[in-house]
């Protein structure tokens, strides 16, 4: 199996747009009159549950990516960007669907009573309805707003890995020129060391030769007195 950056990134996405069709075709069963509430409660929780393991795979993308070579990683990052863009979107589809499940639930939930008014709606149950759909509406903005928060605060992350990428590059490349340069010393000490046990040996032979230089003369000079 291969573990390299790109094939694990590939891999990642791949898993990520099969959960971003199946929540894409589970949103759209939701649109048809056939379903009931229950249903279209539960097919809403399955939704959720697969945008989480989208939102999972999208994760695992932005950790592969720091590890994908600089020469490529233009074209993976534009993908990852995609991926963001199509998480981000069919969040916001699931939370509009929900929202219309919820006025549709409130609306269905009061039942039309005789009233002597003219209004066909109790007072009650019209403040009852405005005040529920008012806080679904604003439930549904601060859900956008944490999305959007989510997102650049992703970004922000994105970023940082790419920077404390680049900058373990750099230790590596420096650790690199160490040991280079410790090689280097190693040889130079090893020819020093060389150079020295010649030297020696020179010496050595030198002081033999004129030891054997002195004794010739001292037995020329022998000889010659005698």
């Amino acid at each position: 199996m291969d573990t390299s950056p790109t094939a694990l990134f590939d891999s990642y996405e791949q898993d990520f747009l099969q959960f971003i069709q199946s929540i894409g075709e589970r949103l759209q069963g939701t649109d048809k009159d056939g379903q009931g509430a229950e249903q279209r409660r539960t097919t809403l929780r399955r939704v959720e549950m697969e945008l989480d393991e989208a939102d999972e795979m999208v994760s695992q993308m932005e950790i592969e990516i720091q590890g994908i070579p600089q020469s490529v990683r233009a074209q993976y990052t534009t993908r990852l960007r995609n991926a963001k863009s199509e998480l981000s979107k069919h969040k916001k589809l699931a939370t509009d669907v929900r929202s219309q499940l919820t006025r549709s639930e409130l609306l269905s939930s009061s039942s039309p009573q005789p009233y002597a008014s003219d209004d066909p709606y109790g007072q009650g149950d019209r403040s009852r309805l405005l005040a529920g759909t008012s806080i679904l509406e604003e439930g549904s903005k601060r859900l956008q707003e944490s999305q959007r928060i989510a997102l650049e605060t992703e970004d922000q992350g994105a970023e940082i890995l790419m920077n404390l990428r680049g900058q373990r590059e750099q230790i590596e490349n420096s650790r690199n020129t160490l040991q280079r340069a410790d090689l280097a010393i190693d040889r130079a000490s090893g020819t020093l060391k060389k150079m020295i046990r010649r030297m020696y040996q020179q010496r050595v032979v030198t002081a033999a030769i004129i030891i054997v230089l002195v004794l010739l003369i001292g037995i020329i000079v022998w000889e010659k007195f005698n």
